[in-house]
């Protein structure tokens, strides 16, 4: 962040949450390709993003679903899919004041691939998808972050104040997916977590020739 683009937030009293947690869980930062391509295609992002808080909700629903028999997983999931459902309803909001159609667009390659590595036992298939909730929730902590100071350059106060937001609610969601996925297994954790974030720090820094708000650098 530039001299200027500080001096500027702190002007407007935009604060942007330091989350050490998630600096010291991901392998890499977001390129900074993709911070400025995103800069210019806020109509995208945005209605990425509505999109993903609608998959988040989805997510934490169907795990609810599928693991009726855990207490601890079926609380924290319903305070996350009302949380998410509540951030859909927001950004489908800026969505409208900005004159932008919500629509589906299609999805990315981001949550696919790292899908497909979901181990098949059942006990491994499940704490794989609480790990990967938690990556996801610690990437959208990050990029928000990286979004807030080009924002602030564009005269995008409203919007960078409302990601500033939105920083500490990803993040705890990322400790709640974390927490679960040491909970219902009595293995370490630490090695599948560092699998899957290879795979994800691959995605992030490589070409992707679809935009969204989870992609790689822009080509």
């Amino acid at each position: 962040m530039s001299v200027i683009e500080t001096s500027s937030i702190e002007t407007l009293g935009i604060e942007i949450p330091a989350i050490p947690e998630i600096d010291a869980f991901l392998l890499c930062v977001t390129p900074q390709a993709w911070v400025d391509y995103a800069l210019k295609n806020l109509d995208v992002v945005l209605i990425d993003h509505a999109l993903c808080e609608k998959k988040a909700a989805s997510t934490a629903i169907s795990l609810m679903h599928r693991y009726p028999q855990y207490d601890e997983l079926l609380d924290k999931m319903t305070a996350l899919a009302r949380e998410e459902l509540t951030h859909f309803k927001q950004v489908i909001n800026l969505l409208r004041e900005r004159g932008i159609t919500y629509q589906n667009i299609a999805p990315g390659r981001y949550a696919g691939k790292i899908f497909k590595h979901l181990r098949t036992s059942e006990l491994g298939h499940f704490i794989d998808a609480l790990i990967i909730g938690a990556i996801i929730e610690a990437r959208s902590c990050e990029r928000f972050a990286a979004l807030v100071p080009g924002l602030v350059t564009q005269g995008e106060v409203a919007l960078a104040g409302y990601y500033c937001s939105l920083i500490k609610a990803e993040a705890r969601h990322f400790e709640g997916y974390l927490y679960l996925a040491e909970l219902y297994t009595d293995e370490p954790i630490a090695p599948r977590v560092a699998s899957l974030l290879a795979i994800e720090q691959q995605l992030i820094q490589s070409p992707d020739t679809k935009f969204r708000f989870h992609s790689g650098v822009p080509c």
